[in-house]
């Protein structure tokens, strides 16, 4: 046999492949490297684990040991890329060790976008990016009440939820007129900012945050227009940035993302990236089903088989239980407009564009009961 296939990253993603790998070849060598423990679990389960009743010891699916068992691959720990030698077909760790590879497989994730703000306070400011992060966060709560979450979008929304159903304070501040402002329109960020606050949740929106100082045991949150909020923890959550130095040290693409055409492949045609750090014909698209669409057409194509990847209409499941929200993201750059139809009970918001072909949704509420009709009518994400 020649060189492994080597996979970067122990997410999703990372998992993904090396799993539908296995499923093709039970031979060809897999090495996973992980900068961390290296365990499998699923990353978007951090933001409702609270009110679940999940622990982050219990949000583990399998130990590295476990899954290099399961999947009969090697998984390092611990061990973190410093370079990609692409004319050697090699990478260096981070104490100088090379392992070589035949194929390399980028699914480095993205890091959390990091505010540039003021005050004494602003290294207790806390974000999620991993379990390790999440268990920091449960340990922080430990006789705390009252959470600050800055920012309003999809996972600010879902810890919000998260928090408040569990009893806690929570305060969600956003430079936007509205929470998921990405994704609904006013209609629908209307009607979920109802239900949340009705579940206990204290929006302050169209608001800039400007410093954290610490005051005594709590922190005070300052906005730029001068109002304050007292809080116990601060967690932010104002969105990811694809991890792309690595890529950018070895020569490779990157605009948004590590730049890959359809079979996922970077202009260097054995390395391969997916994920949160890719950004495939265009699109970077940071959620669950295209790593799952990815990952089984990249596994594909490792195991000679060549696939290009597609991209079905892929709705997001907001997971915010006092207001059911599904959510089909439309393509804005082609023109077209919402058409909203709201009640008491629900919004229903369908994207249509110049000619009425539907190109995307909003369901909150009862309207949730639509997304497979409605599902059935978009076009592909990527043919």
């Amino acid at each position: 046999m020649g060189n492994p296939v080597v996979i970067i990253g122990s997410g999703l993603a990372g998992y993904a492949v090396a799993r539908e790998l296995r499923k093709l070849n039970t031979e060809l060598p897999i090495v996973m490297i992980s900068a961390d423990h290296g365990g499998f679990y699923s990353k978007p389960m951090l933001s409702n684990a609270l009110s679940s009743g999940k622990t982050p010891e219990s949000i583990l699916n399998g130990d590295a040991v476990q899954m290099a068992s399961q999947l009969k691959i090697s998984i390092r720990t611990h061990c973190r890329v410093v370079a990609i030698d692409q004319p050697g077909c090699a990478v260096t760790l981070v104490d100088g060790e090379k392992i070589f590879y035949d194929q390399l497989v980028l699914a480095l994730g993205a890091d959390q976008v990091h505010l540039s703000l003021l005050g004494d306070g602003i290294e207790k400011i806390l974000t999620i990016n991993d379990l390790d992060d999440y268990k920091k966060f449960r340990d922080a709560l430990a006789g705390k009440r009252r959470v600050s979450i800055i920012g309003a979008g999809l996972i600010g929304c879902e810890f919000a939820n998260d928090l408040a159903t569990s009893g806690y304070h929570v305060d969600v501040i956003d430079i936007s007129a509205q929470p998921l402002g990405r994704l609904l329109p006013p209609a629908g960020g209307s009607f979920i900012q109802q239900k949340l606050e009705a579940s206990g949740v204290v929006f302050h929106l169209n608001a800039t945050t400007q410093s954290v100082d610490q005051m005594q045991e709590r922190l005070c949150v300052t906005f730029a227009n001068g109002a304050s909020i007292e809080t116990d923890i601060v967690l932010s959550a104002v969105g990811l940035r694809p991890r792309t130095q690595l890529a950018v040290a070895a020569g490779l693409s990157v605009n948004r993302g590590i730049v890959v055409n359809r079979l996922l492949q970077t202009q260097f045609s054995n390395i391969y990236a997916l994920g949160d750090c890719a950004e495939v014909e265009g699109k970077v698209l940071p959620f669950v089903m295209p790593i799952a669409h990815a990952a089984r057409a990249l596994a594909a194509t490792l195991a000679g088989k060549p696939t290009p990847v597609f991209y079905p209409a892929m709705p997001v499941i907001v997971k915010t239980p006092s207001c059911p929200t599904v959510v089909s993201p439309p393509d804005f750059s082609i023109t077209g407009k919402w058409y909203v139809d709201a009640d008491k009970d629900g919004v229903k918001a369908l994207y249509r564009d110049e000619t009425g072909n539907l190109l995307g949704y909003a369901l909150l509420g009862a309207a949730t009961k639509e997304k497979n009709n409605l599902t059935a009518q978009l076009p592909p994400v990527l043919m």
